[in-house]
């Protein structure tokens, strides 16, 4: 929308109400983004502009926000041209121009849960809720997502009183219209059938999981089976606006390397809680909207900036703790175990009303306050959130750890891979008679040390011919002298593993996925343990739940010369 006194002559539109978003930071600018939409869809007597107010400490991202979303922006101090009819924001800290234009400031979490600092003065303040003077203007009106929060808030706020409106939570919404997405969210995220998927989420400040706990995901990586888990991130917009992405990736660098689904500030969060099997979490809201989905959930931080008496510490007196010092794996294992999807429903009771019907009474609200009649069109209804864009970061060396032993079938060999860069925090690698420990990575692993260290070496690509993959093989022992083997996966045919003495494995795996990685680790273990490679089977378990059959037959070919033994 043109702005200024003339700005008439410039429209192609002419609304008969302007609407101004008042857009301040990230996590509340999003809010509003995700809602309109739908509330406003088709209308073409609203004229939306949005209004970019610089004064947050975590403005940074609000204007590449708006610019990607394809919002016209117009500087904070020309806001009083465009005559607003209503001003909509998910901030309550704005600063709103003289008028007599109603304000309606919507939710960006849940509730009044959380003590942050008032941008004001050297206090802190109740998050959510306007300045008083706003409220004495009578111009305010906030939306509320359950009666609770009306009595939390007046018995504070007493000038609040009358100016709220329980409209729902939209984003809750939205989550539980999602579940039958959840399939298709795993897919998107790289994550298999038999594999769980752990959200780590953290809200923002000194007390939230990442201030009090910043290595916690590089250990979650590091303790749970690489072959059985994916782990991701879920981080507050704040923490990404008031650090920099640059410094966020740089102080989880060893869990991105190791495979960390840093899931980035805007959107993608809600598809990839969805997805979760388990959430590790804190007090903020996603950790309320992870338990109202009926995930388990574990508490790795609780701050005494959580405000008692609200829906967040009703969770956090029936959700297990986490010991960040302890067992990861078993505490994970022990919380999906002991889990009941009804555990939290009393919680989910307390935090948001008449869940469904959220984006309906939003739009009666928005429009009566824009005194226009609500158009004659269906009631908005929420949508299941879109696919997410996956992270790229693929891991490219592991720890590997072999265990070799016998059933009634035959050889068993058990494979736990590490992500090499996280294995420090995983403790000393066992070795033993029938345990065998040794470095594997991709050809594309960037740090020279670890593939010049490397026993196994995996190649990333699948060759399309035999001839293709020897070469590769051949080339890549030369290249690097200190591996043991190197292997390559065939096109519709089996892997090929080249050893150092000159002899090639060829290795049929009945399980799918195929994993050139795993079998490399197989044929190493074979090799320790002096196992037969004469084409009978060995049964292959990685992780925990993971088992196929695997097949190791020495080519005919392959000339072998003095061998030295494993590394």
């Amino acid at each position: 929308m043109p702005i200024g006194h003339d700005a008439h002559r410039w429209s192609t539109f002419h609304g008969e109400r302007t609407l101004v978003v008042a857009a301040r930071t990230v996590t509340s600018t999003v809010r509003v983004l995700e809602s309109l939409p739908a509330l406003l869809r088709g209308d073409h007597r609203v004229t939306v502009v949005f209004a970019h107010d610089p004064t947050s400490a975590f403005d940074s991202g609000v204007l590449a926000l708006l610019h990607d979303a394809g919002c016209r922006v117009m500087p904070w101090e020309q806001l009083a041209e465009a005559a607003p009819d209503l001003i909509l924001s998910a901030s309550e800290n704005i600063d709103v121009p003289e008028g007599d234009c109603p304000v309606l400031v919507l939710p960006h979490g849940v509730g009044f849960q959380k003590l942050v600092p008032d941008s004001r003065g050297p206090h802190e303040r109740l998050s959510g809720v306007v300045p008083d003077s706003l409220l004495e203007s009578g111009r305010a009106w906030l939306a509320v997502s359950h009666p609770s929060q009306e009595e939390q808030l007046l018995a504070t706020h007493p000038k609040a009183t009358g100016r709220t409106l329980l409209v729902g939570d939209p984003c809750l919404d939205e989550l539980l219209s999602s579940g039958p997405m959840r399939p298709a969210y795993r897919e998107a995220l790289g994550v298999r059938e038999d594999q769980k998927l752990v959200m780590v989420s953290s809200t923002w400040g000194p007390t939230s999981l990442l201030g009090t706990q910043p290595d916690l995901p590089a250990r979650l990586l590091a303790q749970l089976p690489y072959d059985d888990y994916k782990v991701g991130a879920i981080v507050h917009p704040n923490v990404w606006s008031a650090h920099g992405s640059w410094q966020l990736r740089t102080l989880q660098a060893a869990a991105l390397d190791a495979g960390l689904l840093l899931m980035p500030a805007v959107h993608a969060w809600r598809p990839a809680l969805v997805a979760a099997d388990v959430l590790v979490g804190d007090h903020g809201s996603v950790s309320l909207y992870g338990a109202s989905l009926g995930t388990p959930l574990l508490l790795a931080a609780f701050g005494a900036d959580a405000v008692s008496g609200t829906a967040a510490h009703a969770m956090a007196d029936l959700a297990p703790r986490l010991d960040p010092r302890g067992d990861l794996h078993e505490q994970i294992e022990d919380a999906v175990r002991e889990h009941t999807p009804e555990r939290y429903t009393p919680v989910a009771a307390r935090a948001f009303a008449e869940p469904g019907h959220a984006l309906a009474r939003l739009r009666t609200a928005l429009y009566r306050l824009l005194q226009l009649a609500e158009p004659a069109t269906e009631q908005p209804h929420p949508l299941a959130v879109p696919l997410p864009v996956p992270p790229t970061t693929q891991v490219t060396s592991w720890r590997v750890t072999t265990e070799v032993g016998k059933d009634d079938g035959g050889p068993t060999v058990a494979v736990r891979r590490v992500p090499a860069a996280v294995a420090g925090y995983a403790g000393e690698a066992p070795d033993g008679p029938t345990l065998f420990s040794h470095l594997a990575c991709t050809d594309d692993e960037r740090d020279g040390r670890v593939a010049a260290s490397a026993s196994a070496i995996v190649r990333r690509r699948t060759d399309p011919t035999t001839a293709g993959a020897l070469r590769w093989v051949r080339d890549t022992l030369a290249r690097l002298p200190g591996s043991l083997l190197a292997v390559s996966a065939v096109r519709g045919h089996a892997c090929l593993a080249g050893l150092r003495d000159g002899r090639v494995v060829e290795v049929t795996a009945t399980g799918e996925p195929r994993d050139p990685g795993v079998l490399a680790s197989v044929v190493y273990a074979a090799l320790r343990a002096g196992l037969p490679m004469d084409g009978s089977y060995v049964t292959v378990r990685t992780g925990d739940l993971r088992a196929q059959d695997v097949v190791l037959r020495l080519r005919p070919d392959g000339a072998r010369r003095t061998y030295r033994g494993p590394r």
